[in-house]
């Protein structure tokens, strides 16, 4: 089966102890491709296209335009258009736009012409920056693959006049003991510090969803992992655009209509504990 990209957009929207890169990656392509044969992957076309929710004026004021950044943790369930679902129950008007493609890194998307292009084809408010979901939680990875491509991407966001946020993913279910992360907390744990290291470098604010993934396991909740273990359900996907909706706009999603096909119990729960993780100190995530 050959290996399909996935770059999708929306509007208002691994390796032995230390296996070779080369190698590593493979899996990951061959992981992209068993997703998209059970339903993972939705689209298979190479597109970037940014629809447009902001009509023709250009004001900053006036519409907060995100472009997110990433790969399958971005596009299953449509993260940028949850958020955005979310943005418009609480009367902020977005565009949103997304470039993700089915295990890719911040080093592919650093060298990617496509997400070049998308970053500088308008004044973007917040450029969303996601690592792929095993390479902050090993030093080695970050030092040598993720903090370069991140400072890069950083760079050329800021030179455009947008902010970059990191997105802090969560940790797969069961860790990732290959390489010496045996359960979810030590897999976490290493992620968090991952994002928050090079985020401080670069002044750049996090959205913290692994944090808030981390408060839900804590009490009853609705399934945030598919069977996978690794991907979103639709509350994961829920959580993480409750937490951006905090992050970008440094207001409380609780109370707002927008739950995607969550039950409201469900829905303001997860909105509590997304505003709870971002709010009740700003200042660790960057936000001032």
């Amino acid at each position: 089966m050959p290996y399909h990209k996935a770059v999708t957009t929306t509007s208002l929207a691994s390796m032995g102890r230390m296996m070779s890169r080369d190698a590593w990656m493979t899996k990951l392509k061959w992981t992209a491709v068993i997703a998209a044969v059970f339903g993972l992957v939705a689209l298979s076309a190479l597109v970037i296209q940014g629809q447009q929710g902001c009509g023709d004026q250009t004001g900053a004021s006036s519409c907060t335009r995100v472009l997110f950044i990433g790969n399958s943790y971005t596009y299953v369930n449509d993260l940028p258009a949850m958020f955005a679902g979310l943005a418009r129950s609480g009367g902020h008007r977005v565009e949103t736009a997304m470039v993700a493609e089915g295990g890719a890194t911040l080093a592919d998307n650093a060298a990617s012409a496509a997400a070049s292009a998308a970053i500088t084809s308008k004044k973007w408010d917040v450029v969303v920056l996601q690592e792929q979901s095993e390479i902050p939680s090993v030093e080695q990875f970050r030092q040598n693959e993720m903090y370069p491509a991140a400072r890069r991407l950083a760079d050329t966001i800021y030179r455009h006049g947008s902010r970059p946020v990191f997105f802090l993913t969560w940790a797969h279910r069961d860790g990732w003991p290959e390489n010496g992360l045996p359960d979810y907390v030590s897999m976490q744990s290493a992620i968090d510090d991952g994002y928050l290291r090079i985020a401080a470098e670069e002044q750049a604010a996090v959205a913290p969803v692994g944090v808030a993934w981390s408060t839900m396991l804590n009490q009853p909740h609705p399934g945030l992992w598919q069977d996978d273990g690794s991907h979103p359900t639709t509350a994961g996907t829920y959580l993480a655009a409750c937490v951006f909706y905090a992050t970008i706009f440094h207001q409380s999603p609780r109370g707002l209509a927008y739950r995607a096909d969550l039950s409201a119990i469900d829905a303001a729960m997860l909105q509590s504990i997304a505003a709870d993780t971002v709010l009740s100190d700003p200042r660790k995530w960057g936000l001032g």
